[in-house]
């Protein structure tokens, strides 16, 4: 039976190590890029929303995957170098720092045309 989370401390205090750690930063990252946005979650993971969900976030056994969108991944694709992406998600391996600018920048993107 799959558990259901309300919160994304709920979801991110199920997490271990540097899952956690990374979620963490991903949270606060988004949290700093979108304030007045909702958190909700969303396909059982944490998710922004404004009118509609903007970008969603979870953990992975080697990465967190960061879900803005086919918008989010099509505006930005030409800054996502070595990053494994496809058309809606980008991987964060955990052997590398989060990249909090460009997290930034597509958040921000996505609530500019949301």
């Amino acid at each position: 039976m799959e558990t259901k989370f309300t919160t994304h401390e709920e979801y991110i205090i199920q997490f271990d190590g540097e899952a956690r750690e990374k979620l963490l930063e991903m949270y606060e990252y988004l949290a700093e890029a979108l304030p007045g946005c909702t958190e909700v979650i969303s396909y059982s993971m944490p998710a922004f929303k404004h009118k509609k969900v903007l970008v969603y976030y979870a953990a992975f056994s080697k990465h967190i995957g960061f879900f803005p969108t086919a918008s989010g991944i099509e505006q930005f694709k030409d800054q996502l170098g070595d990053y494994k992406f496809s058309k809606g998600g980008i991987q964060f391996p955990f052997s590398k720092k989060l990249p909090k600018a460009l997290i930034q920048k597509i958040a921000k993107y996505r609530l500019s045309v949301d």
